[in-house]
């Protein structure tokens, strides 16, 4: 028989380890796709170096989820290594756009559905068109966001092409 004290525990533990669901992770189990979960203590403005370092993978194969838009104010995602910062100028270039700059974080969240510093491209709450820096799509495994802050979820990036249909480009440029 197992003591009340033991079952507290028990208890607490299932909890602590539990990552509870997000429309991104939905998403995925939806789409039968495998992947890791990965929980991080969030760090304001810590960013995929926080995170990285965290969780000890190398920067460039975490996966920054960027919300912009057009001239437009049409707005699309850019998945972007998180060693490297878009140039803005390049993916117009490559879109056919005349200008696209990133949204302020309400509008961004608006169109995700969710918070900056948790965005994921997979179950955004508004369809958008997803580009993707193509030498990201050459990566073994990628991290990015899985619907919340502090959460990292690993996966193959043929995902990003045969889910999100998204578009490579090439606008990386060094931070």
């Amino acid at each position: 028989m197992v003591s009340r004290m033991a079952r507290r525990y028990n208890a607490f533990m299932s909890k602590s380890k539990h990552v509870s669901e997000t429309p991104a992770t939905q998403f995925l189990r939806r789409h039968q796709v495998t992947f890791g979960e990965h929980p991080y203590d969030y760090v304001e403005h810590g960013g995929t170096e926080e995170s990285a370092r965290q969780l000890g993978v190398d920067e460039h194969c975490v996966v920054k989820t960027l919300v912009m838009e057009d001239e437009h104010a049409k707005p699309l995602i850019v998945l972007m290594h998180g060693d490297r910062t878009v140039s803005t100028k390049n993916l117009a270039r490559q879109t056919g756009a005349k200008r696209i700059e990133p949204c302020k974080p309400e509008v961004a969240n608006r169109h995700s559905g969710y918070l900056v510093g948790g965005t994921s491209p997979f179950g955004t709450k508004k369809a958008m068109p997803v580009y993707v820096e193509s030498s990201i799509l050459e990566l073994g495994t990628i991290y990015l966001n899985g619907g919340r802050r502090g959460y990292l979820v690993s996966l193959d990036p043929a995902v990003l092409t045969e889910l999100l249909y998204a578009k490579p480009v090439q606008c990386a440029s060094v931070d």
